[in-house]
């Protein structure tokens, strides 16, 4: 079978994937290269995958189960200097002892007072803008992790336009290689720079710490190049779509907007985490050695792509998993994936949704679509799942 990307519904994943879960949560995949590899759809054998070291996460094992020009550079040659999400153990282990402090859940909390400001700021100026109407996108949901991580890692928010352009083309399934190669060498470039700085001039960033933990200047280039990207486009996916699915579900949003005390809307985000689920595509590994799973056997050297949509949507974890229940109390969604390649920066990422969802919907209680769903332009065109824009008025 060939992986199908056809959505019935802007919220669910394509109604292929229940069914092929259903049938065998794991099944073989033709690969746009021709490559036969395998699909992982069941939220147990998703997390086996993720879980077993014997699964590498090395780039030069790994194939793209959509086509996607912009990734040809990456794939299939070892890991660029610091992008540790493509590495295996000694080396991801690293990286990740050097950032996981960084990135506790202890850290974090402390900065959602400043991420509160951020987000009034963005909302006070959506209000005074002479109309009630904007693109909450382009308002809101892309500057508030942008200024978030820029602030955590030490980046200048000025250069926001240039980073926010690269890292969409790196994102993008429609960029050419070229194009890909070029928004590469500018980031690193940019990061390189800084990281530069840095060595001559500490500060209380997350590229200082890294300077000081001993990486190179390549590595933490590399790294915050990681970082810088994944942590402000996935965020603004979560931050866009999310407000998309409460504007179009009134009860819900209702609901929500009655109760914004952190515990709720914690709840909430996680929920919104496992029913959105904007990673499309999923996790790549591959099989260092064979490996029985399911009563299949997965050969090494054989592609699996770990599907995670189709995993929060599983029958056998979640009741009931196609309908969105904000109060449902969520444990064990793959939405950050699992093991030890879990997203690094989930605590952040928490943090960011719910002072984002809070402040949103308490400054404007009467926000709504200002066009019809069916008007909203859906990201389908990228490696993660987002609306392009969201016309909205209050």
């Amino acid at each position: 079978m060939v992986l199908s990307t056809r959505r019935s519904c802007p919220f669910d994943p394509p109604p292929e994937l229940a069914r092929l879960r259903d049938e065998a949560p794991v099944r073989p995949l033709r690969y746009p290269d021709g490559h036969v590899g395998w699909l992982v759809t069941g939220h147990e054998h998703v997390r086996k995958v993720l879980a077993d070291p014997r699964f590498s996460a090395r780039s030069e094992f790994k194939r793209v189960p959509v086509p996607r020009p912009g990734a040809d550079p990456f794939i299939g040659r070892p890991a660029l200097p610091g992008w540790f999400v493509d590495m295996d153990r000694p080396e991801h282990t690293r990286f990740r002892r050097l950032l996981a402090g960084s990135f506790s859940a202890h850290r974090t909390r402390l900065l959602r007072p400043r991420l509160e400001r951020f987000a009034d700021d963005l909302l006070e100026a959506m209000a005074a803008s002479g109309r009630p109407e904007a693109d909450l996108v382009g308002a809101y949901a892309l500057p508030l992790p942008s200024l978030a991580i820029c602030e955590f890692l030490g980046v200048p928010y000025a250069d926001r336009a240039a980073f926010q352009r690269d890292s969409t083309l790196l994102f993008s399934l429609e960029a050419t290689a070229g194009e890909a190669e070029t928004a590469m060498d500018a980031l690193t470039g940019l990061l390189r720079a800084l990281v530069r700085h840095r060595r001559r001039h500490p500060g209380d960033d997350l590229l200082s710490r890294m300077v000081d933990g001993g990486l190179t200047d390549e590595e933490a280039a590399g790294a915050g190049v990681l970082l810088l990207t994944a942590g402000h486009e996935t965020v603004a996916g979560m931050l866009g779509l999310g407000t998309f699915v409460l504007l179009c579900r009134p009860g819900d949003l209702a609901a929500l907007r009655a109760d914004l005390s952190p515990r709720a809307v914690e709840t909430a985000v996680e929920e919104l985490l496992r029913y959105l689920t904007i990673f499309q595509f999923g996790v790549p590994r591959t099989p260092l050695e064979d490996v029985e799973l399911a009563g299949r056997l997965l050969r090494a050297g054989e592609s699996v792509t770990c599907c995670l949509p189709a995993a929060n949507r599983d029958p056998l974890r979640f009741p009931d998993p196609d309908r969105l229940d904000l109060t449902r109390p969520v444990g064990g969604h793959v939405a950050f994936g699992y093991g030890i390649h879990q997203c690094v920066g989930q605590n952040l990422a928490r943090v960011e949704l719910a002072v984002g969802y809070t402040a949103l919907f308490r400054r404007f209680p009467g926000l709504r679509l200002a066009v019809p769903p069916g008007q909203v332009p859906l990201g389908t065109d990228m490696g993660f799942y987002c609306v392009h824009r969201l016309p909205v008025t209050w």
